[in-house]
C-alpha cells in the first residue's frame, strides 16, 4: 500500500495528472514550480522525489518530462516496483520517423530513420512511433530540436493537445487549437507564427503526443 501523501504532494499529483490528461505530457519541474510558484526547480525536483518513494510516480533520468504515473490518488492494488520490472522487460521497439516525403504516409519505409528499444513505463498512453523533432518552434514546453516525440497514431485529437499534423506535403508539431470556424496550429515560441488552417489547405491530424524523450537518454 502506498504512503499517505502531504497536502502539497496531492496537490501536485493532481498537476500532474491534468497535464496528461489535457495534452498528453507531464508538466517538466520548471512548470510545476512556476504553476505552485516556487522560487526553484529544486523545490519542484525534491517533491517529485518524496511522491516517488511513496510509489506514485517514477521518474526517468535525464528526461524533461520523463514523470510517470504508477497510481492515482485512488489505490491501486498492483505493485508498482513489479509493474516496472515487467514493462522494462517487454520494452517497446518503435520505429523512429525522420523526414516525411512529400505525399507519403507518415510510417512509409523511406520515412523510417532507424528503431529504437524504450521503456514503455515512460509514456501514460503506448504511443506507435517517434518522430524526430525538427526545428524550435515548440520550445518554451521543453520541446527541441533533435528530441524524439512518441506519437500515438490518430486522425482526431482535442483542442490543446499537442499533435503531429500534415498542412499540405508538410508535417509539423504543434499545439491543436479549434476555434469557431477555423484551425490554428500554435507554436509554443513566440519566434514563430501560428499556422491557420484554411479550406484550401489539405490538412490532417497524424497522431497525437504522448511522451518525449532526449535522444542522451537513448545512449
Amino acid at each position: 500500500m502506498a504512503s499517505k501523501l502531504t497536502a502539497r504532494q496531492s496537490q501536485i499529483l493532481g498537476l500532474i495528472e491534468q497535464a496528461i490528461s489535457n495534452t498528453g505530457f507531464p508538466p517538466t519541474r520548471a512548470e510545476i514550480a512556476q504553476m505552485l510558484g516556487f522560487k526553484s526547480v529544486n523545490a519542484a525536483e525534491d517533491h517529485l522525489r518524496a511522491i516517488q518513494k511513496k510509489g506514485y510516480i517514477s521518474l526517468a533520468p535525464g528526461a524533461s518530462r520523463g514523470i510517470r504515473l504508477l497510481r492515482s490518488a485512488e489505490q491501486n492494488p498492483e505493485s508498482p516496483m513489479i509493474r516496472s520490472v515487467r514493462e522494462i522487460a517487454n520494452a517497446l521497439t518503435l520505429p523512429v520517423v525522420g523526414r516525411v516525403a512529400a505525399g507519403a504516409p507518415i510510417l512509409a519505409a523511406e520515412n523510417i530513420a532507424r528503431e529504437v528499444a524504450v521503456d514503455p513505463g515512460l509514456f501514460d498512453k503506448q504511443p506507435d512511433y517517434m518522430l524526430q523533432v525538427r526545428g524550435m518552434s515548440m520550445r518554451d514546453i521543453g520541446i527541441l530540436d533533435g528530441d524524439l516525440l512518441a506519437v500515438k497514431k490518430t486522425a482526431e485529437a482535442r483542442s490543446g493537445q499537442i499533435v503531429v499534423a500534415r498542412i499540405d506535403n508538410e508535417v509539423t508539431v504543434k499545439r491543436l487549437l479549434q476555434e469557431q470556424n477555423r484551425i490554428v496550429l500554435e507554436p509554443e515560441n513566440a519566434e514563430f507564427e501560428p499556422i491557420v488552417v484554411t479550406k484550401a489547405n489539405d490538412f490532417a491530424i497524424e497522431g497525437i503526443a504522448v511522451g518525449l524523450i532526449r535522444p542522451t537518454t537513448l545512449q
